[in-house]
């Protein structure tokens, strides 16, 4: 790659990560307003309530940026930035198109999304710690669990695509892709799809920051433009692991006319599925923290290992 080269893919993953989120954010204002009948996010502005995300993002601009007297300010003050980064950093090795719209091609690009994924938890760790709040360090530590019971699946069911392919890059896999994976790999994408929500603490999933027992987790003392940022990473996440699930359970740039409009496939696909998590915000009501424990050890889990055995019984049939 050349300078330029280079310097045209960095652009394209900024303006994706500064862009997606937002237009998530958007949608869910509107999903919810329709789906539950709220009458505030559809008049901001006049048409549509087009001025609904303006409006939020003045208002944590003007809201006071406090800090708890007994925390610790350095790491309460990182805090939101770890949260974030950990999205700018997948976002380059997801592919949006064929011929090398991508960052940068990883060869173990399933091991680098998932590591780095992990890496975001600490920005509520280090938050909740750092707050001196007995009711964040309990939202942080509850999250910290969460994490460590869903990622078993998510990887058990990214690895049976990976088997499927015969390989771990994130490019490589699309190009192996067949259309008659999907229905044998539905059972791989419910679990890494639902694994995913319940690794960005989305609805129902969301024991970690339940209003109702610890006031707002790992959040609870954070306001203006740092909690803004815990925001704008939930909704990074929800594009990060809507696309991810695309590219490795749906075909993602694949389509109808795909050398020109793979790109519109993967970004259809990634919105569709951005749809579906704010619809199970909508439609489900909050499980429990061991209610959320027990669904991904004992339903999660064995159904990932059945798929991964199912991937490689159909893989030496077809060799």
């Amino acid at each position: 790659m050349d300078v330029l080269d280079v310097l045209a893919r960095v652009a394209a993953v900024l303006v994706a990560f500064l862009l997606l989120p937002l237009l998530v954010g958007q949608l869910e204002h509107k999903v919810m307003a329709h789906m539950q009948g709220r009458v505030g996010p559809m008049h901001a502005g006049g048409f549509h309530g087009w001025a609904q995300l303006v409006a939020d993002g003045v208002k944590f601009a003007q809201k006071e940026d406090t800090v708890p007297e007994g925390a610790d300010r350095r790491v309460f003050q990182l805090a939101p930035a770890l949260a974030l980064i950990p999205y700018l950093i997948v976002l380059v090795a997801i592919p949006l198109g064929p011929g090398g719209a991508v960052g940068q091609v990883v060869d173990a690009g399933i091991f680098f999304v998932l590591a780095v994924l992990g890496v975001g938890i600490l920005g509520s760790l280090m938050g909740g710690w750092a707050s001196a709040n007995k009711y964040s360090l309990l939202g942080a530590l509850r999250t910290a669990a969460q994490l460590m019971a869903y990622e078993l699946p998510l990887l058990l069911a990214a690895a049976s695509v990976a088997m499927a392919a015969g390989t771990l890059s994130l490019t490589g896999i699309l190009a192996a892709f067949e259309w008659w994976w999907i229905p044998w790999q539905l059972i791989g994408a419910f679990v890494f799809f639902t694994a995913g929500l319940a690794e960005l603490q989305r609805p129902p999933f969301d024991a970690p920051i339940a209003p109702e027992e610890i006031i707002f987790g790992a959040y609870t003392e954070y306001s203006g433009l740092r909690f803004a940022f815990f925001l704008l990473a939930e909704y990074a996440g929800i594009v990060v692991v809507s696309a991810l699930t695309a590219v490795l359970f749906l075909g993602g740039w694949h389509g109808p006319f795909s050398d020109t409009l793979g790109w519109l496939w993967m970004l259809l696909k990634t919105a569709a599925l951005s749809f579906v998590v704010i619809w199970a915000r909508v439609a489900w009501p909050r499980l429990r923290a061991d209610q959320i424990q027990s669904f991904a050890w004992t339903v999660l889990v064995p159904l990932a290992l059945a798929q991964l055995a199912l991937t490689g019984v159909i893989t030496v049939v077809i060799s």
